[in-house]
């Protein structure tokens, strides 16, 4: 079940969203985080969480540090949450090596399956956790469009536009071969068919 979830220092929270907006960011900014909150807050609602205080850190900590075109954003963010718990949060009963495998695991979106985690209330959350990430995928068309517009132009000046189209639709091809998009069957049900006509729409060109 979902326990109470800890509640940040304002001045911890602050120093976030400062590094959310730097450098500017067309989808991951902090909007990005309020929405991956509010999916989260439907897994609470459903499901739950086993480890709601990480899965949340995790959540608002995920993107912190975002260079489009960097290969290791991930491991910098989660070293980045470690910091910052250890300076905000130093007395939190907190597994902080657990904060820092998710946010590191998001590195991997599009690579990992459900049985590699197991069938543990831990693993389940990972799934959700991760699930909740890409929820992007199963929006509203409009959404998922202007996220997609968001991605290229971050991308913009940083990849070759040629290069980036090349392996954006690589990815997302490869995202709609996979038998399933979502690790759980929280958002599998919710979402699968939204994003395969999301993704579907890109791949061949039809919107």
């Amino acid at each position: 079940m979902t326990a109470h979830v800890i509640a940040l220092p304002p001045a911890q929270l602050q120093a976030l969203e400062a590094a959310y907006a730097m450098p500017p960011r067309a989808y991951h900014c902090f909007d990005h985080v309020r929405e991956v909150l509010r999916h989260s807050n439907a897994v609470a609602a459903g499901p739950g969480w086993v480890q709601p205080d990480e899965v949340r850190l995790a959540v608002l900590y995920h993107d912190a540090i975002y260079d489009a075109g960097r290969r290791d954003n991930e491991a910098r963010s989660a070293a980045f949450a470690l910091a910052e718990i250890a300076r905000w949060l130093p007395d939190a009963p907190l597994d902080r090596a657990r904060v820092a495998e998710l946010i590191e695991l998001t590195a991997r979106h599009g690579q990992l399956s459900a049985h590699e985690f197991g069938k543990t209330a831990v693993a389940i959350d990972t799934c959700h956790f991760l699930d909740c990430d890409m929820a992007i995928l199963g929006a509203a068309p409009e959404a998922f469009d202007a996220y997609d517009r968001a991605i290229a132009a971050e991308y913009r000046g940083h990849v070759p536009d040629w290069l980036f189209r090349i392996n954006r639709r690589r990815f997302l091809k490869a995202l709609l071969a996979r038998p399933r998009i979502y690790l759980s069957d929280f958002f599998h049900a919710r979402l699968d068919a939204q994003a395969r006509a999301n993704l579907r729409r890109v791949v061949t060109g039809k919107r």
